[in-house]
Order: structure tokens, then sequence, then C-alpha cells
């Protein structure tokens, strides 16, 4: 039996062009699924797994719609071999029935987390640069330290004559705001 497996790793990402190439591929059965493919609990993966039996393969798009990392994808390879359960990828090209298609898979593998270290030792390199420059990270303050708004909603909210929702009609500081200023400038609520 062919089982089919699709994923996408958002909830707002469409499955049509790899449900398209399982069923053009003759897969009997499609199991979908909206979830990080960093994540261990993928729950429509674990039935498919649950379900194969020896002699029956199991097809995805690509190969990392089964998993990010080169470990996962290997105790993944082990455990469908261990089964008798073949694995082919249609975009990769890898039909692990036969002993080059194995070999292919497992250097693929490797491939693509080198790929991925890659990404990730540039935008680390790339964020030490821009901090060594006197660049920080992560989102702007709205309403820093010397703020007009800001101190006018700190000297409402002292003054206890308007009550937080008017505070942040009048200024345009947000109660969370206004509050993380209080909490750093020592003022209790």
């Amino acid at each position: 039996m062919k089982l089919g497996y699709a994923r996408v790793s958002t909830q707002d990402q469409s499955l049509d062009l790899q449900i398209d190439a399982l069923k053009a591929a003759g897969c009997d059965e499609i199991y979908r699924e909206k979830v990080s493919g960093m994540k261990d609990d993928r729950p429509e993966l674990e039935r498919l797994l649950a379900y194969a039996r020896p002699g029956d393969t199991l097809v995805i798009y690509k190969l990392d719609r089964l998993g990010r990392s080169t470990k996962r994808l290997l105790e993944l390879a082990e455990e469908l071999d261990r089964r008798g359960i073949e694995l082919v990828s249609i975009r990769d090209q890898i039909d692990t029935s036969t002993a080059v298609g194995k070999a292919m898979f497992r250097m693929l593998m490797v491939l693509a987390e080198m790929e991925r270290d890659i990404i990730v030792e540039r935008t680390r390199a790339g964020l030490e640069a821009a901090r060594a420059r006197g660049r920080k990270g992560g989102r702007p303050v709205k309403y820093g330290e010397g703020n007009a708004k800001l101190a006018h909603a700190i000297e409402l909210y002292r003054a206890k004559e308007k009550t937080v929702p008017d505070i942040e009609r009048i200024t345009g500081v947000s109660k969370a705001t206004l509050y993380r200023a209080l909490k750093k400038a020592g003022a209790s609520r």
C-alpha cells in the first residue's frame, strides 16, 4: 500500500501542491498535517506509522516534510527499514527500495542539515557584527525614557485623578507600557 504524508509548517500554508503530487504518485491514503517540522509531536505522522505494515511505501513530496534534523530523519529511516517499509521522496527522486536510493537519502539528509547549520552560523555572525557596531536587535522601543507622552502618563497616574483607561485614551500609552515604566522607576501601582 502507498501511504502519502503531506505537511506544512503553518495554518495559513496550503497542502494542495503536495496532495496533488501524492495523488499523482498513486497513494492509497494521504495523511495531512499543519505543524512545524522541528516538532517531534506530529499526530498524523504517528498515525501513519502506526498503520503502516511491511511492504508498504511511505510517499512524501520532499524530504524536509518528514523533519528538519538529520538525526530525526535517520531515526525515521531506520525505523522504516527495520519494519520493512520503503520511502519515496517525489521531488528528491529517492526510492529506498534501491541501494542507490538509500545512499542518496542519507547524503541529502547530511547536506540539508549542513545548509541549515550554515544559515544559523551566518545569522549569529550577522547579529554579532551588528552588536559590535552598537546596534541592538529586537523590537524598537516606542516609549523610551525621556518620552514626553510616557512622562505625562506617569504624571497623570501619580496624581491619582484619572483612571488607567482615561490615561491610555489621553496619552496613547498602553496600560502595559505604563505599568512597565512604573515598575522600572520603582513605583508601586
